[in-house]
């Protein structure tokens, strides 16, 4: 709720801000009172006077301004900073066929109009149910007004109320019900003026419940009753609208609000993001205590923890193929314990689809740093594709086509590259390949891709890895529990399209491939299971073993349990502010060790990779899961 206003010049050119209306619970007098607090302590600049002129005609405040001023910046700086500008939630939860839910506005008007035909149907059914019986009483005494004679004879010979009854219900086949009527039925209903109004009402109840019984077999005129009955309630109840609903965005650029400061983006397993001031984390005890004893359901824990600022941008990814953008400072802003918010609430993601993982670029803005970087996608079929990122500078609030998927196929993985790096895609049967992107020439951004990695017909992709340095091993883990870590030389560069090598020996005791990570001595590994055992391993107490070997048992599985996830954390020196936070959130996460943190069935569809971000400067993010139901 914005304060309506406009801008006035003086005689002396000397601009004005005047305030006409303030929003609702809004009070006046401490308004100016919070402004004037802002203005001596330097938080808003520009304003050199306030003044309150309201009389008998209406609200009048009045902002003076300096010369050099900008009374659009000011403005908005009322707007971000006073009770000029408010805001205030709503909670649409309803009882929808006795169970509360909480409902947008589509589902809103959906379960309303149901409401309301329910209503139509059952008052139907009562006014015909009264007319029917109505009805059934003047057929009565229809019938003794055609044998007045006969009716008055019969009544007049009964001695008792009870034995007129009885005859009449004999002799003129009569209910109990119209007997009574025709015994209750007044002398002067037998006049012939009263004799023709009983005909007439008998008549107009016939047309009636001909018209209740149309009505509930026709599902087209209930919902014309509907139409009309609203329509009557607006216009005996409605006004003009008070609060005029205008589009702002040309009125200032919302990166002007916000310093470009440091601050940390976490997404939770079970989707909800936030952002935290770094500040936050530096003042706070590391190893904060896991949930203990709620349902599984309840339970949460940060999967991705991004180090961004507040004029980056985020870009997810769905699925089916889809790019959305998020700027850091439209993320909501949470303390280090918050829940955050639910993705799928912020972007315009279709039901069936879902963000399979996440991207953090530096700006879309400079043209040097977009023609020279591209998003390389990657299906579980293989296909591999790279476009320019410049293809993706011009956010859409409904999102764009990243990439044409082709049939049975999903999107798996996007990462971040500059035309130079080595690429190594992973599959289900333990095989690798490893090519340079400069294999893959860049094509549109609604092309599907060439193929990548030749795979049968059911095989998938497991994971990619971006190489950025020579250094680095490859680290695969198998379902059940079996991992090996080996020499990035061992690894052959060769075209792309080829069928691999073998990265791991696949056996009915490791089970299939399921992920693969770029890895250092300096890095963590965060194992998930199915059953939601959540364990952490040190990459340097892995020993490098050949690529064809079957590894080592990295975590002991109970029976029908197998691995669903792997992540890996990348940590340098804990003197670092960033790389101190990650450490924080693992001894957060460690204590979720041997807790059953989600439901096999309903939280983890499959065990699909983890996807893994290379477009940080000294920090590896941890990785998002590829498929999860919620």
């Amino acid at each position: 709720m914005r304060a309506k206003t406009h801008v006035e010049v003086t005689k002396t050119g000397a601009e004005k801000i005047i305030v006409t209306e303030i929003p609702y619970l809004v009070n006046k007098a401490e308004l100016i009172q919070k402004v004037a607090a802002l203005v001596n302590e330097k938080k808003i600049e520009g304003i050199s006077n306030a003044n309150d002129e309201s009389d008998r005609t209406g609200m009048r405040i009045v902002f003076d301004l300096k010369r050099d001023a900008i009374a659009n910046v000011v403005l908005n700086n009322l707007f971000k900073l006073t009770p000029m500008q408010t805001s205030f939630s709503v909670n649409n939860i309803a009882l929808v066929h006795g169970r509360p839910q909480m409902l947008n506005i589509k589902e809103l008007i959906l379960y309303f109009v149901e409401h309301r035909h329910d209503v139509v149907i059952r008052r139907t059914k009562f006014e015909l149910r009264k007319a029917q019986e109505r009805a059934h009483i003047l057929e009565g005494l229809l019938i003794a007004l055609d044998h007045l004679d006969a009716v008055i004879s019969l009544i007049r010979a009964s001695k008792t109320v009870d034995e007129a009854r009885s005859g009449l219900m004999t002799t003129f086949t009569l209910s109990e019900i119209q007997a009574r009527a025709i015994l209750d039925m007044r002398l002067q209903k037998l006049t012939g003026l009263e004799r023709d109004k009983i005909k007439e009402e008998y008549q107009e109840i016939m047309k009636l419940i001909d018209y209740l019984n149309e009505v509930l077999a026709n599902v087209e005129l209930r919902m014309k009753i509907i139409k009309d009955e609203l329509i009557e309630i607006k216009a005996k109840y409605g006004d003009e609208r008070r609060s005029e609903i205008v589009y702002a965005s040309e009125d200032f650029n919302p990166e002007d609000f916000y310093a470009d400061e440091t601050v940390v983006i976490t997404i939770s397993h079970l989707g909800y993001i936030k952002r935290t001031p770094v500040t936050e984390y530096r003042t706070q005890a590391r190893g904060g205590k896991g949930a203990k004893g709620s349902a599984a359901r309840d339970e949460d824990f940060i999967r991705h923890l991004y180090i961004a600022t507040m004029h980056n941008t985020l870009l997810f990814f769905t699925e089916k193929g889809r790019c959305f953008w998020l700027k850091v400072y439209e993320i909501p802003e949470g303390s280090k314990i918050s829940k955050g918010r639910a993705i799928q609430n912020m972007l315009n993601i279709e039901p069936d689809d879902k963000v399979v993982t996440y991207m953090k670029v530096l700006t879309l803005d400079d043209d040097d740093y977009i023609n020279n970087h591209y998003i390389t996608l990657v299906t579980k079929k293989g296909i591999i594709k790279k476009t320019s990122l410049q293809a993706y500078s011009r956010p859409r609030q409904n999102g764009i086509n990243a990439v044409t998927i082709r049939e049975n196929d999903t999107l798996l993985a996007a990462r971040l590259t500059d035309g130079t790096k080595e690429i190594i895609m992973a599959n289900r049967t333990g095989k690798a390949i490893r090519f340079n992107e400069s294999t893959v020439r860049a094509m549109g951004r609604t092309a599907s891709g060439v193929k990548g990695f030749s795979l049968s017909d059911d095989d998938d992709v497991i994971g990619v890895v971006v190489i950025n340095s020579e250094n680095d091993d490859i680290l695969v883990v198998s379902e059940n529990g079996y991992g090996k870590r080996s020499k990035l030389e061992d690894y052959r560069v060769t075209n792309r399209g080829a069928k691999g090598v073998k990265t791991i020996n696949i056996t009915e005791k490791t089970g299939n491939l399921i992920a693969i990570k770029g890895v250092t001595d300096k890095d963590d590994l965060m194992i998930i299971n199915k059953s939601g055992i959540i364990i952490r391993l040190s990459v340097s107490s892995l020993r490098v073993m050949g690529r064809a070997t079957q590894g080592v048992r990295l975590i002991n599985l109970s029976d029908n349990d197998s691995i669903a996830a792997v992540a890996k954390i990348h940590l340098t020196d804990l003197e670092n502010t960033e790389n101190e936070l990650l450490r924080a959130n693992l001894e957060h996460l460690n204590d979720f060790e041997s807790a059953q943190i989600v439901d096999n069935e309903e939280i983890i569809d499959d065990t699909d990779t983890l996807d893994e971000n290379s477009s940080f400067d000294n920090i590896d993010s941890i990785d998002s899961i590829d498929k999860f139901e919620e």
